[in-house]
C-alpha cells in the first residue's frame, strides 16, 4: 500500500535551503509548498526559483496547513526556534545538522515533538552515500573482528571571507562552535556511527589562523571508545587547500579507510566473494574534494533526498526515523565535550 503525499515546507533560503528544495523535489511522496526566511526578499527569490509560496514570518507559515514536514536550515544557533514552532503547529521536523548546538535546546526539541505527538529527525546526509552503506554493513557483520581503532580526520580550509560574509558563522551564539561543530559534525557522526558511542575525549583546540572569531579553526582529539577502542579526531578549517575527508576503522581482522565519497583500503582477513568488486569499482582517492575548500563544491542533492526519504518512510510506518532526534544528539555531545576538555585540559566522559 502506498503511503500518503506530504505537503514540505523549507525554513531558511540560504545555501542549504536550496538542496533541501531540490531533494524535496525530487521525492515521488512529497510536494514543496512554501519556504519562510526573515529575509522576505530572499524567500520570494527563492519561491520563484522553485515554485512554492514565500513567507517572512514563522508563524504564518507554520500555520499553512498544506504543510506537514518542515525542514530546518536556518543558522545553527536557531534551529530549536523553528523545530519548536513546528512541533506546536503539529508539523513533522527535520533539522539540518547540528540538531542544534546545546545539549538543552536539543533536549527541548525532542520534548516538544513527544509532548505534541510529531516526529523529529536530523540531517547527516553523509550517512547515505553508497560506500558509507557499504562501510555500515561491513561493520554490522563483524567483519573487523574486535575493532580497536577509528580515525575522523577533516582537513579543510575555509577563507577569511567566508568567515566575514555570513554575519553569524564563527560565532559561539549562532554557529556553536568551529570547525568541529560546523564543518566536522558529519565526519565525527560518521565515527561514532560505525566505532559506536565515545566513552571519553581529550581534546586541544586554537584558532591559529582566522581573524574575527571566536570559536576553533584547528583540533586534535584523543578518543576511547565505550567498546574500549581507541582512536582520534581531527578537524579543520586551516589546512590550505584542504583535502578530502578520511573516516578510518580497524579491528584486528580488518581495515577500511573511506576518502570523501571513495575507499582508498578495503582489506580483510576474510575475504568475500564482493571484497575485490568492492576494490574495483570504489577504490580510489578523490578527484574533487567534497566541502574541503568551499562549503557546497561536489555537493549534490542526492544524499538529502535519501536522508528525506528515510525519513517520510518512517512516518508512513509509525516508527522512529534512523536518523532520530536524539540520533542526531550523539555527535553534538562528543564535540561539546571536546570542548570543554579543550577548555579544561582534562579529559571528558561522555554520559556521565
Amino acid at each position: 500500500m502506498a503511503g500518503r503525499k506530504y505537503g514540505m515546507g523549507v525554513v531558511g533560503a540560504g545555501m542549504i535551503g536550496h538542496f533541501h528544495a531540490e531533494a524535496i523535489k525530487g521525492l515521488p511522496n512529497a510536494e514543496l509548498v512554501a519556504v519562510c526566511d526573515a529575509v522576505e526578499e530572499r524567500a520570494r527569490t527563492f519561491a520563484e526559483r522553485h515554485g512554492c509560496r514565500p513567507y517572512g514570518n514563522l508563524e504564518t507559515f507554520m500555520a499553512d496547513d498544506r504543510i506537514q514536514v518542515v525542514t530546518v536550515g536556518t543558522p545553527s544557533g536557531l534551529h530549536g526556534e523553528a523545530a519548536i514552532a513546528a512541533a506546536r503547529h503539529g508539523k513533522h521536523c527535520i533539522v539540518e545538522k547540528p540538531i542544534e548546538i546545546t545539549l538543552e535546546k536539543i533536549d527541548a526539541i525532542i520534548e516538544a515533538h513527544a509532548a505534541a505527538g510529531t516526529t523529529v529527525g536530523g540531517i547527516f546526509n553523509m550517512r547515505y552515500e553508497t560506500t558509507a552503506r557499504m562501510f555500515k554493513q561491513a561493520v554490522d557483520a563483524g567483519r573487523f573482528g574486535r575493532l580497536t581503532f577509528g580515525m575522523a580526520y577533516g582537513p579543510w580550509w575555509r577563507d577569511q571571507k567566508y568567515y566575514d560574509q555570513g554575519g553569524w558563522r564563527g560565532t559561539w551564539k549562532l554557529d556553536g562552535g568551529g570547525a568541529l561543530m560546523n564543518q566536522g559534525i558529519h565526519t565525527i557522526d560518521m565515527l561514532q556511527w560505525l566505532m559506536g558511542p565515545v566513552r571519553q575525549v581529550s581534546a586541544f583546540t586554537r584558532t591559529l589562523c582566522h581573524e574575527r572569531i571566536e570559536v576553533e579553526d584547528t583540533s586534535a582529539v584523543a578518543v576511547e571508545f565505550a567498546n574500549g577502542a581507541l582512536g582520534t579526531i581531527a578537524c579543520t578549517t586551516s589546512m590550505w587547500p584542504g583535502h578530502f575527508r578520511i573516516i578510518e576503522v580497524s579491528g584486528d581482522r580488518g581495515t577500511v579507510a573511506m576518502a570523501d565519497s571513495k575507499f582508498f583500503f578495503w582489506q580483510f582477513a576474510e575475504e568475500s566473494p564482493e571484497d575485490e568488486r568492492v576494490r574495483r569499482e570504489f577504490l580510489e582517492f578523490p578527484a574533487v574534494s567534497v566541502g574541503a575548500a568551499n562549503p557546497s563544491a561536489g555537493m549534490t542533492a542526492i544524499p538529502h533526498r535519501a536522508n528525506f526519504a528515510d525519513f517520510l518512510q518512517a512516518l508512513d510506518d509509525g516508527r522512529e526515523p534512523p536518523i532520530s532526534g536524539r540520533e542526531a544528539r550523539r555527535a553534538v555531545e562528543i564535540i561539546l565535550a571536546i570542548y570543554e576538555s579543550a577548555r579544561t585540559g582534562r579529559p571528558v566522559r561522555i554520559g556521565d
